[in-house]
Parts: structure tokens; sequence; C-alpha cells
């Protein structure tokens, strides 16, 4: 699995021109789900999303988590995150998973960082989508379940 974590001070999400869902303070997390990706990968990610530190503390240093401030997520299914873009001008998608795949683990990782106590609202499976944010920071980090980066 990958993930694109970005901090934001509020992300929404639209289909077809209406919003169906919207947080404040806390990530935006674009996810791409490989066909070898299982339940581990699942929570290896929600383990380290929960845990990342990167919301600024009294003194102004990236201390603190999720948690720390309440802050919620917004998890948005990406399967373009394994568009291979080595060879040619038109990427290849053959790493990414098949759908029903992809959104079993993309549920299943909604449900694990619920698990621990975070907010989670999602975008919508397989459409079109439209993101608005306020990017925080920015602060952007890549997550690999695989541990390529």
């Amino acid at each position: 699995m990958r993930a694109v974590i970005q901090r934001v001070k509020e992300a929404a999400v639209s289909v077809n021109g209406e919003e169906i869902s919207r947080i404040g303070q806390g990530f935006l997390v674009l996810l791409g789900v490989s066909k070898e990706d299982t339940t581990k990968d699942v929570s290896y990610l929600a383990r380290k999303i929960v845990g990342l530190r990167v919301f600024e503390d009294q003194a102004g240093k990236l201390n603190l988590s999720l948690k720390d401030v309440e802050g919620e997520v917004l998890l948005v299914s990406n399967f373009t995150l394994y568009g291979d873009c080595r060879k040619g001008n038109r990427p290849s998608f053959d790493k990414a998973a098949l759908p029903e795949q992809a959104e079993k683990l993309y549920l299943e990782l909604a449900e694990e960082l619920m698990s621990y106590g975070i907010p989670v609202k999602t975008g919508k499976f397989r459409a079109m989508m439209e993101i608005s944010l306020i990017n925080d920071g920015p602060v952007t980090l890549l997550l690999d379940s695989k541990k390529v980066f």
C-alpha cells in the first residue's frame, strides 16, 4: 500500500458537484493498493498514520500526532499511486490491485483508523472526485507498506 499524507487545516471531497465528505484539521490520505497487499499492509499503514508526529507542539516542533490534536482523516482511494511512468508517457497500472481487492483493503484501513479513535471520512470508491484542501505547512509525506521509500 502506498499513501500520500497531507497535513491539512481542512479538506473536502465532491462527486458530481456535490460535497460528500469534509474534515477539519488532520490528514488527507490518498491511498493506493497493490495486487500484493494484505491486511498486514493495512495494519502497518494504520499504525504509521496514527503515530506520525507532524503537528506542532507549543515550542513549534513537529511533535504531536493526530490523536494529540484531535485530528481527522479524509481517506481517498487513488489507484494512480501505482502508476509506473518509467517507460513511455502513458503510465502502466499493472501493479495496482483490482477494484474488488482495493475497495476491501481501503475500507479495512478506514475501520482500523477508527479503531484507534480517529474520526475518518472517505471519498467515493471508483468515482471521479474533486478534492479541495487547505494544506497546512505544507507537510506532505509518502508512506509505503513495503518500505520502498
